[in-house]
């Protein structure tokens, strides 16, 4: 070797060999919680995490602590970060840049707050609108929208499965009383056949395709928006329920540029959106695990709230109306099964029992080995036969349940299907016992993003103002450690992430949130209440509450 090369080789393992190594961190005096690999809850007082991001052990109270770097958790609770299994991130970012309108609670408000809106372009988009928190007996109308806007104006309904557009709109849209419904959709209508100004399900697309596209600018700050929403309320990862190949591209620059401060499971939105994303199979976790497409997300009906979910028989609340399947039953199947042939996940959205069914039918048919190790979901499991919930356990397909529509559907579900359904319909508990896995979601911005929102919605089955009293339909309330383990073990689960996250033992990704109470300790009640001090994914904090 060149005596100068020698020098230099020898300079260099000197350096290598004087810098300093990177030390773990221990967050000490913790009143840690997490589910062990066996399942059952274990407490700890320190939380190991080496340099690498990654957990390498937890210490019970008196236990000598490592060397390292030390962080006082100052007697806090320290949790795993918590899991969506099933929310729309892209969606969450838009309406909290757009016209919400789910604080109202009559249309005169939401008038108000459209009136006081103001746009960033020449429509006035957003949504959170809900005909049975107003009280209104009925769908709002073109003209309600009118009085408040000359632009043309489209919002949707809370559940995104419908949409109330503006006379501008429809007549950009080209929507008459001449224009059929669309399979799959509905032009609600007046009694002489003219649109009224809500479009259920397929149909919202009608005035969507002449909405002009979000510019790059706005859908980053999206969804920059969507991700600081969720650290701040304890989300570590998120189930992306159906994204564009816009959207999945977009997710893998932020993962590039090390902004993805969460970890998404992406779920392709159809057959379509499958074929341009993963031409060639399904997408594993990322090296750091920070994103991943295995999946595919399929529709099967609409929603309760717009009378958009497939029944078997009539809407108790209207005769004659049975909702709406978005596939032929053969379709529906055929694509399920050529999905799973090809390795993908396959999550069916599915609220009716006739839905359901369908969907159920549709597993049944793919082999048995296919559903084993792809793990099939059912989204949302909502309103379920009493003979299709077993077949759940027996068929290992999980049922993805977001425990905060239960509460928030109660009067209304109760009124669209009446009781004698409703005997399997959100039955999370007749599930678990059955041996089904559960993974717990919220389907945000449907919903609040809060998990602890859903904790405490599936524990006592009451709303966030303490009613029912005693819960409604109290004896499919899980047990707190089962809720705990639907948002961690069993989220994670779901999106083929068990030995990356859910539990903080050693190996997997230092994903943890600290909190200002202790869930396991308080009345139930409560949980809804609990606050995120912290929140931190792969040891780095992404989120810490300001003081």
């Amino acid at each position: 070797m060149h005596p100068h090369l020698a020098l230099a080789s020898f300079a260099a393992a000197a350096l290598l060999a004087s810098a300093p190594v990177l030390a773990d961190t221990v967050y000490t005096n913790a009143n840690g919680y997490t589910l062990g690999e066996d399942g059952g809850l274990k407490r700890f007082s320190a939380l190991v995490v080496g340099n690498n991001g990654r957990v390498k052990a937890t210490l019970p109270a008196g236990a000598p602590l490592p060397r390292g770097r030390k962080v006082d958790v100052a007697g806090r609770t320290l949790l795993p970060g918590l899991i969506d299994a099933h929310g729309h991130v892209m969606g969450l970012g838009e309406l909290a840049l757009r016209a919400d309108l789910n604080p109202s609670k009559t249309l005169a408000e939401a008038q108000a707050m459209l009136r006081a809106y103001k746009p960033t372009g020449a429509w006035i988009l957003g949504g959170g609108w809900n005909q049975e928190r107003w009280s209104l007996g009925r769908f709002p109308t073109a003209a309600e929208l009118d009085a408040v806007t000359d632009r043309p104006a489209f919002l949707e309904r809370v559940d995104g499965h419908a949409g109330w557009a503006n006379t501008k709109a429809l007549a950009l849209a080209g929507v008459t009383a001449a224009t059929p419904d669309p399979a799959g959709g509905r032009i609600e209508r007046d009694a002489q056949g003219n649109p009224t100004g809500v479009l259920v399900d397929a149909a919202m697309k009608l005035v969507e395709a002449k909405i002009p596209p979000a510019t790059p600018r706005e859908a980053d700050a999206a969804l920059a928006k969507a991700l600081s929403i969720m650290a701040s309320v304890g989300l570590t990862g998120a189930h992306d329920a159906g994204v564009s190949k816009a959207t999945w591209d977009r997710y893998r620059r932020f993962a590039a540029r090390g902004k993805l401060s969460a970890r998404i499971y992406a779920m392709a939105g159809g057959p379509d959106n499958v074929a341009a994303i993963a031409p060639n199979g399904p997408i594993g976790w990322d090296k750091a695990d920070r994103l991943a497409m295995q999946s595919m997300k399929l529709q099967a009906d609409g929603a309760l709230g717009s009378r958009g979910a497939w029944m078997r028989s009539d809407y108790s609340d209207k005769p004659g109306e049975r909702g709406l399947a978005f596939y032929e039953e053969g379709k529906l199947r055929r694509m399920m099964l050529e999905a799973s042939a090809k390795g993908f996940q396959v999550n069916v959205h599915a609220i009716g029992d006739a839905a359901n069914g369908a969907t159920m039918g549709g597993f049944g048919a793919i082999p048995d080995a296919q559903r084993q190790a792809l793990r099939h979901r059912n989204e949302h499991a909502q309103i379920v036969s009493l003979e299709d919930l077993s077949r759940f356990a027996r068929l290992g397909v999980i049922a993805s349940v977001q425990p905060t529509h239960a509460t928030s559907d109660k009067g209304m579900a109760e009124a669209r299907v009446g009781d004698a359904r409703l005997a399997g319909g959100y039955a999370w508990q007749t599930l678990i016992k059955s041996g089904a896995r559960i993974a717990g979601g919220s389907d945000f911005p449907v919903e609040p993003p809060n998990p602890f929102y859903g904790l405490h919605a599936a524990v006592t089955r009451q709303d966030r103002g303490d009613a029912p009293p005693g819960g409604w339909r109290p004896r499919e309330a899980m047990t707190m450690e089962q809720a705990f383990a639907a948002f961690t073990t069993g989220a994670a689960y779901a999106g083929h992430a068990e030995t990356k996250v859910g539990t903080l033992t050693p190996g997997k990704w230092a994903d943890f949130i600290i909190v200002d109470q202790d869930p396991f300790a308080i009345a139930p009640a409560l949980l809804w209440k609990t606050g995120i001090d912290e929140t931190w994914v792969a040891g780095k904090r992404v989120f810490q509450r300001k003081r």
